[in-house]
């Protein structure tokens, strides 16, 4: 990972002003079901796509749809960021969409079922621009019966 006095000043300041709100309470805010009982899906912002699909431009608030079942060599990223390591990627898709893993659990019974959909966004604009993507995301875990998300940001 590069250090911030590295990048170049554009994106250097734009890291530097970033606003980054937390919350200040961290219990869950509602209670689920036992985890072997859970359907889950994944989201990264490491702007994946599969090779078929259109690559994300730079501050793409749109998303892309990675089946369940997709060979992990199908699946490429268009990460634009000049800060960004892609060698762990290129070795194991899991470093940033652990898809794999999650089949796994689910055959040793630690979870429920994998999802049919996952989702990928680019990590650049502010997440109050996704809005619209993650409302489109949601609609289509919930008709998927999904009711666990694993949030994985890159």
């Amino acid at each position: 990972m590069a250090r911030l006095e590295d990048i170049p000043l554009g994106e250097r300041k734009m890291m530097e002003e970033l606003d980054c709100s937390g919350f200040e309470d961290r219990r869950p805010w509602v209670t689920g079901k036992p985890l072997n009982e859970r359907r889950v899906a994944l989201i990264s912002t490491a702007a994946l796509n599969l090779r078929s699909d259109a690559v994300f431009q730079r501050n793409a608030t749109d998303f892309r749809v990675i089946p369940g079942n997709v060979d992990p060599g199908d699946v490429v990223m268009s990460h634009v960021s000049v800060n960004f390591d892609r060698t762990g990627f290129q070795q194991d898709l899991n470093v940033c969409f652990p898809l794999q893993r999650l089949h796994e659990l689910a055959d040793e019974g630690v979870i429920g079922s994998v999802s049919n959909f996952h989702f990928s966004v680019s990590g650049a604009p502010h997440p109050s621009d996704l809005e619209d993507s993650a409302r489109a995301i949601a609609q289509t875990m919930k008709a998927d019966a999904v009711d666990t998300v694993l949030l994985v940001p890159i």
